[in-house]
């Protein structure tokens, strides 16, 4: 696959923003470094994806943002996962599971 970047089904940048924020509230920049880290430099979510996406989130409840310093000294806006957040995590966690396996077991079928 090489250095090879794919695109994200729609939807799935919100899950995987969620996930990120699951272990520990986080700045926009770290969850973008996080992801890109963890995929092995397959995803990488531009500024123009990512904020609209935080702002969203925020909107439904599911993340929610506070202002502090950050690890360079700089004021930063960090997002943390809601209880209602980690609801919508486990629901769509468990829904891509379920497509990913349904569309892996037919790949395995020729």
């Amino acid at each position: 696959m090489g250095d090879k970047r794919l695109e994200l089904p729609q939807g799935t940048l919100d899950m995987l923003i969620l996930k990120s924020l699951e272990l520990e509230p986080m700045h926009g920049w770290a969850i973008s470094e996080r992801l890109q880290q963890i995929s092995g430099n397959v995803i990488q979510v531009q500024q123009g994806s990512l904020y609209p996406a935080l702002h969203r989130l925020e909107r439904r409840g599911w993340i929610k943002a506070n202002w502090a310093v950050s690890e360079n000294n700089r004021r930063a806006k960090y997002y943390e996962l809601t209880a209602k957040g980690r609801k919508q995590l486990a629901s769509e966690t468990a829904d891509w599971q379920k497509l990913t396996g349904a569309v892996d077991q037919i790949l395995r079928m020729a």
